[in-house]
């Protein structure tokens, strides 16, 4: 049975770029060879391969209790900086301190004795839907815009005793490695492949020791835009992220947050004992129900639409559902490309070899592909902005390009429009060079830019004005 967890309440958030640990698209050890086009994927269907099996009840546990990123700021020092816990933000489950931090963070005592506090997998995996914060959503309004070294600094001024130091130290230290190539400049979009080729930088691959100094050429210092797509679809996708390019075991996948602060194999083999668990409660997240009213007639002729026009690519849902796991190649989908062809255009092979020699090498592999998958469209009403890199506002432009705006930004009340299936939003006359205070320019999505590009995905245009809205009645049951 599909699990869902909802949590009454509001995100507190901690300067959240600043203490920001993916769930992370990139620690990608691949099969052993020699050849380069081992790395790359065909376009079309993605095979299955076999998971270890996991228990979804202690996965849950793990995820919000275990410190599976085991640095992070002393706890006295957390105290000091934050405000008191919304009671809203409280998970149930959480064991011992856990239990009265906010979901995004976990608190565990180190070696040394010290308390400490870091995010955790929710940081980016967890969402405000009205009065709810829903387990498994990305959140729309996270900001990755500011110095991650900030908060570091910070809490470094409430730092007492040599433990502490020490502590706050080895924190500080990775996250001074981190920082230059995790800022993003639009609030929304998450920069986590950038911060996997960051951390492997920094890594030695065979020993996980930690170099200050990099070890490999580092990833640029401009993110390329993404969208963290929903939890719930993994328990539908053969390969991982939007070029599948996370192939074999994903829950190899899925425990390298650790990568930030692990600094020996043993201690990322001790995490991999539960994350085929922490795999399977993602895989049993069922998405939050659309919660408004539906008009059921309008919803069939809709199905029958969307039945003859885009399931072949996205799947059917009901009583009997198939999802066809495809990869649209780029000169179908016509989406902004800066994605698919930097994971596949051999610029980052450096990070793909030196993960052959990781501990995990054989297990996963790595191999995107030219091109995006289709992606399954269960809660589909929840995940605005749409597009891999949010360059769309609401399903109805994604449906009808012509009335995708080319500047726009969240409306300050962050109010979701039923109707057009997405947040509220302003439409711009000019885009970010327009904008001479930085804090608004950060507001601004503007798809005239690298990465952000609205076009692609012109499927809808050829439906009429009332197919369009019938499909959309259709997916706020999906």
């Amino acid at each position: 049975m599909k699990q869902r967890i909802v949590i009454a309440g509001t995100v507190v958030t901690l300067a959240v770029a600043g203490l920001a640990i993916a769930w992370l698209g990139g620690f990608l050890p691949s099969l052993s060879g020699a050849d380069p086009e081992r790395h790359r994927s065909p376009t079309g269907e993605v095979p299955a391969t076999e998971q270890r099996p996991g228990d979804p009840i202690a996965g849950y546990q793990a995820l919000v209790n275990e410190p599976y990123v085991s640095c992070g700021m002393p706890y006295e020092a957390w105290r000091r900086l934050a405000p008191e816990t919304d009671p809203g933000d409280l998970l149930p489950g959480r064991e011992g301190r856990n239990a009265e931090l906010p979901y995004f963070l976990t608190a565990h005592v180190n070696a040394d004795g010290v308390e400490i506090v870091s995010n955790n997998c929710l940081v980016c995996h967890a969402a405000r839907l009205g009065d709810e914060v829903v387990v498994g959503l990305s959140d729309t309004f996270a900001d990755f815009t500011v110095d991650a070294r900030s908060v570091v600094n910070q809490a470094g001024r409430y730092v007492r005793g040599p433990a502490q130091t020490a502590a706050w130290q080895h924190w500080a230290d990775r996250i001074e490695g981190i920082a230059p190539y995790i800022r993003i400049g639009t609030i929304g979009m998450n920069p986590a492949t950038n911060l996997s080729w960051a951390l492997m930088t920094h890594r030695d691959p065979e020993t996980m020791a930690w170099s200050d100094t990099p070890l490999l050429e580092p990833p640029s210092e401009r993110p390329v835009p993404l969208r963290t797509p929903p939890w719930w679809w993994m328990g539908k996708k053969n390969a991982m992220f939007y070029t599948t390019i996370g192939r074999g075991d994903h829950s190899r996948y899925m425990l390298f947050a650790s990568l930030l602060c692990a600094d020996t194999v043993e201690e990322l083999r001790e995490i991999g004992v539960y994350a085929p668990d922490i795999r399977a409660y993602i895989e049993s997240l069922a998405p939050p129900a659309f919660p408004g009213e539906t008009d059921e007639a309008l919803a069939t002729e809709g199905r029958a639409v969307f039945e003859a026009n885009c399931a072949s690519c996205h799947g059917t849902y009901g009583e009997s559902p198939r999802y066809p796991n495809l990869v649209i190649s780029l000169d179908q989908i016509e989406t902004d490309p800066l994605y698919a062809t930097t994971m596949t255009d051999g610029s980052l092979d450096r990070f793909y070899e030196w993960v052959d020699r990781s501990p995990y090498g054989g297990t996963v592999r790595a191999a995107p592909a030219a091109g995006y998958i289709a992606p399954p469209l269960d809660g589909i009403w929840a995940v605005a902005p749409y597009l891999h890199n949010g360059s769309v506002p609401s399903l109805a432009a994604l449906l009808d390009s012509r009335s995708r705006p080319r500047y726009w930004r969240h409306a300050e009340t962050r109010e979701y429009d039923a109707e057009a299936m997405g947040w509220r939003h302003e439409v711009l006359e000019a885009g970010k060079d327009a904008a001479d205070d930085p804090a608004e320019r950060v507001h601004i999505y503007d798809t005239t830019l690298p990465g952000y590009d609205n076009g692609g995905h012109y499927f809808g245009d050829a439906l009429s004005e009332e197919e369009r809205r019938a499909v959309i009645e259709y997916l706020k049951s999906l």
